[in-house]
């Protein structure tokens, strides 16, 4: 009779993701934990703990809590060696009431989340113009509410500015205020109320001004991005610009592994229904998961397209016939455009045209 040697036991591991450090757990193929230690952040640690867990036989997978923040250096590094990855979500909250929590127990709990196959989803690619995308999407969306921001700080100041500041702007739009504001001369006393509202006028001006060109900038980067990686078709759809593009392209680029068919992309986008069905009751929800940015982004397109798309005019106006709410068919168009994106990404021939 042969004995299983360490060699040919596979053994599944769980990691617990934090900024400096991660804690990951092992267990055998019955599901007996086998130990748990903790390792540094650094390409170092990544390399520890994969000896490490080799240590214990050969890895089938590794879950891991946290893909896309504290968990996306490891998770590139276990993809580079060529060991499946699988993304973890949190502990169940009842049984972290119950056994308390710790990093090694959310460890242990990642681990068994994907021996059971509890756990089966794929992590999100980081790689490539799909992480491009991202990161300078982060840049814009920040300089974008900073920008809101002052311009509204902009308007509260005028509403409580001296008469003889507020007579002269309180009439002008958005933008000649911020072009007036901008070449305001304050005096040299700052202890006068006239002089330090024009101050902080201009310098709030001058603020928003930055951010606009910044904005300008990087919606330039991510436009040449978007040309040379989307297919033409999707750019060429009625409602589809440069930045519900940026929106589209991340969330597919993020997770074609994962994706099968046009249902998991819209799925992902948070547009699919959900059965809630109990009963005698046939009924389903509006599903509020997915990427919002995504959903946010078929929203704007539809919007978009109920002004400007005269066959989606004609469909809502068919609709509203048919004794459906104006949210319904916008609904049913988000759930369309995400059809239709999906084959365009993918170079398929959509069923049908709006």
């Amino acid at each position: 009779m042969t004995t299983m040697t360490d060699q040919d036991t596979h053994v599944t591991a769980g990691v617990d993701t934090h900024r400096d450090t991660h804690t990951a757990a092992v267990l055998d193929q019955q599901g007996r934990l086998l130990d748990t230690a903790t390792f540094a952040t650094t390409r170092v640690g990544y390399q520890q703990l994969v000896t490490w867990i080799h240590s214990y036989g050969t890895i089938a997978s590794v879950g891991v809590e946290g893909t896309g923040s504290y968990g996306a250096g490891l998770t590139r590094y276990l993809t580079n060696q060529h060991i499946t990855v699988i993304e973890v979500g949190r502990p169940n909250r009842q049984h972290r009431r119950r056994h308390g929590k710790s990093d090694a127990t959310d460890a242990i709990s990642a681990a068994r989340a994907v021996q059971s196959g509890e756990a089966t989803g794929k992590p999100r690619g980081t790689t490539g113009p799909t992480e491009a995308l991202r990161a300078i999407r982060v840049a814009r969306n920040g300089a974008v509410k900073a920008r809101s921001a002052a311009i509204n700080e902009l308007k509260a100041l005028l509403v409580t500015a001296p008469n003889t500041i507020r007579r002269n702007l309180a009439t002008k739009s958005t933008k000649q205020l911020i072009a007036t504001t901008t070449n305001l001369r304050p005096g040299p006393d700052l202890t006068d109320p006239n002089t330090a509202t024009k101050l902080a006028m201009r310098s709030l001006a001058q603020r928003i001004t930055t951010l606009t060109n910044e904005i300008s900038h990087l919606t330039e980067a991510l436009d040449d991005i978007v040309t040379a990686t989307a297919p033409p078709a999707l750019l060429a759809e009625c409602g589809i610009g440069t930045i519900i593009a940026t929106d589209l392209l991340i969330t597919y680029g993020s997770n074609t592994t994962r994706l099968k068919t046009e249902a998991s992309f819209a799925a992902i986008c948070g547009v699919s229904a959900i059965d809630a069905s109990s009963g005698l009751q046939q009924r389903h929800r509006l599903n509020r998961g997915g990427d919002r940015q995504a959903n946010a982004a078929l929203y704007r397109a539809v919007i978009v397209r109920l002004r400007y798309h005269q066959p989606t005019r004609d469909y809502m106006t068919q609709r509203l016939t048919e004794g459906k709410t104006k949210r319904e068919i916008i609904r049913c168009l988000k759930r369309y455009l995400a059809r239709t994106t999906y084959n365009t990404l993918t170079h398929q021939q959509p069923t049908r045209h709006l």
